[in-house]
């Protein structure tokens, strides 16, 4: 039996959007309320199927404060996919998407990013309308756009499906 094939895929966005939390709903199953600030990268593993082949998603978390920024790009050397994240309630998390585009694009133009509205269960607080947001997918040639909640897990496992699957149909 052969080994499963590892894919990096590299998570995205400013500091407060929900990276970590993303990635502990995914790969754990539970919404991680208090989370701290990443330093430089965190990693986390989780074995899927696509398409009936094993398949390890290798995704590194990185920090999104400013001053991690230079080291990113290095981190995001080979990676196979990204996911892009910005805060529905926050539109100012949208200031420096093109930052963060270049970062995942810097080693692999033809990276698929999927672009990723996260807090959607705060309903209430939701200032950034799916109107405005598809015009980043247009902008920066995202393959997806989805709204999603880590605390619901609403369109959690769908958004790392449909990268994986991407990535996979790519290679």
């Amino acid at each position: 039996m052969s080994k499963p094939k590892i894919l990096k895929i590299i998570t995205a966005g400013e500091g407060g959007v929900g990276k970590t939390t993303l990635l502990y709903r995914y790969v754990e199953g539970r919404f991680l309320a208090d989370t701290r600030m990443t330093l430089g990268v965190e990693f986390f593993i989780k074995e899927v199927d696509v398409g009936g082949k094993k398949i390890n998603l290798q995704v590194w978390d990185f920090g999104g404060q400013e001053h991690f920024r230079p080291l990113l790009k290095n981190y995001a050397l080979g990676a196979k996919g990204a996911l892009l994240l910005f805060d529905l309630t926050r539109p100012s998390s949208l200031e420096k998407i093109n930052q963060w585009v270049n970062i995942c694009r810097e080693d692999n133009p033809d990276i698929p990013i999927i672009f990723l509205g996260t807090k959607l269960d705060l309903i209430d607080l939701i200032s950034v309308d799916d109107g405005y947001a598809l015009r980043f997918k247009v902008e920066y040639n995202f393959f997806e756009y989805l709204k999603i909640s880590s605390k619901t897990g609403e369109n959690v496992n769908l958004a790392f499906e449909l990268l994986a699957e991407e990535i996979v149909r790519k290679l």
